[in-house]
């Protein structure tokens, strides 16, 4: 499984009620957001955040073909910005991705097997994760009829070397502060690239779930709950 690649946001509206976002209509909890999927993402338009809902993969706006994006749900925090596939939307469609956790397969010291762990912040409130995000159209293009493919990546950070040994990448979460920075059309990038940095493992919790969540297809509460043995800290 690739970190980050899949995540979860069970109570949606508290977060967009935070921000002072309209949440997209019919939102609803999510509990394995899987790659390919639709899921809202937070932007900046005309000043004013917005949601949008996006495919979760990255598909650069020249891309022959679409399937690019499931190669492209993550990128890397030290490339991204001259990347071919990235440099474009880090220059100029930076997002944020609402989670409230996110999911690791390690195998931890005296096992013999992976296990899916759910982590979240310590103290259990929904978060977001810096993104990119691209448009892109099926060539030949019918302006009358087809609609742009409006998709996003979570951006990746090597990890705290306390997280080290559960996986060697981490997703890149923002505090609030940091976000807005992260939006702001006018950051330089030296300033955008000192945001995505590890996130400290102290400030993290985390249980082990139950298998059922190796399959994108399963979207229900008992891909939260804890199940095992695993605990971290």
């Amino acid at each position: 499984m690739p970190m980050c690649g899949r995540f979860s946001l069970i109570d949606p509206l508290t977060l967009f009620e935070r921000l002072g976002i309209l949440p997209p209509p019919g939102l609803k909890p999510r509990y394995n957001v899987a790659p390919g999927q639709d899921f809202p993402v937070i932007l900046l338009e005309d000043g004013s955040l917005e949601a949008r809902m996006m495919r979760w993969g990255l598909i650069p706006s020249w891309a022959k073909d679409p399937k690019i994006g499931y190669k492209t749900i993550n990128a890397r925090a030290e490339t991204a910005a001259e990347k071919p596939s990235f440099r474009d939307s880090f220059r100029k469609r930076r997002c944020l991705i609402p989670a409230d956790g996110y999911y690791e397969w390690p195998t931890p010291a005296g096992m013999a097997h992976k296990i899916p762990i759910r982590f979240t912040l310590a103290g259990g409130e929904p978060f977001v994760f810096a993104g990119l995000w691209a448009s892109w159209k099926q060539e030949p293009f019918d302006s009358a009829q087809d609609e742009p493919v409006r998709t996003f990546t979570i951006l990746t950070t090597a990890a705290d070397p306390a997280f080290a040994h559960i996986h060697d990448r981490e997703p890149a979460i923002l505090s609030e502060e940091q976000s807005r920075v992260w939006l702001d059309p006018e950051a330089d990038p030296p300033v955008l690239q000192s945001l995505l940095r590890p996130f400290p493992a102290s400030r993290l919790a985390g249980h082990e779930v139950s298998p059922i969540v190796n399959s994108g297809k399963n979207e229900v509460p008992a891909c939260v709950e804890p199940a095992g043995s695993f605990r971290w800290p």
